[in-house]
């Protein structure tokens, strides 16, 4: 029995989610032709990223038709890590919101002139494009 559970992200970006997880201090491999996800009792599923998460337990990055899913042994990440489903991919989505606006606004010309993170965790930026 597979203690796997997906959860759908609105991630489309692969580079902007490797980002991301270098700036939370995560660990990753990837390959072409797929790497081994950890979970309970040694299971392994196989996805196009392993984010490792502690010695025994992985999260998985698969891609879907309209981006990339999160997949894992939640129970095992919350124990092992402390970070709960929720936490983790809180946490991960907001960095990676934070590399992918960097990007665009970048390659639309802007520069930036402010990048703040208040107490409550809320990220501020301010750009601005030079005529």
């Amino acid at each position: 029995m597979s203690h796997f559970t997906t959860v759908e992200t609105k991630i489309k970006d692969l580079v902007c989610l490797k980002k991301a997880l270098k700036d939370l201090g995560f660990a990753f491999s990837e390959a072409e032709q797929g790497v081994a996800v950890k979970g309970y009792l040694g299971q392994l599923e196989t996805a196009e990223l392993s984010i490792h998460a502690s010695k025994t337990y992985d999260v998985g990055v698969k891609a879907t038709e309209t981006g990339y899913e999160f997949v894992a042994d939640w129970w095992g990440v919350e124990t092992t890590l402390g970070l709960t489903q929720e936490a983790f991919v809180r946490q991960v989505t907001q960095r990676y919101a934070y590399h992918k606006v960097l990007a665009e606004v970048t390659a639309q010309g802007y520069a930036i002139e402010t990048d703040e993170v208040s107490e409550d965790q809320t990220i501020s930026l301010t750009v601005r494009k030079w005529q």
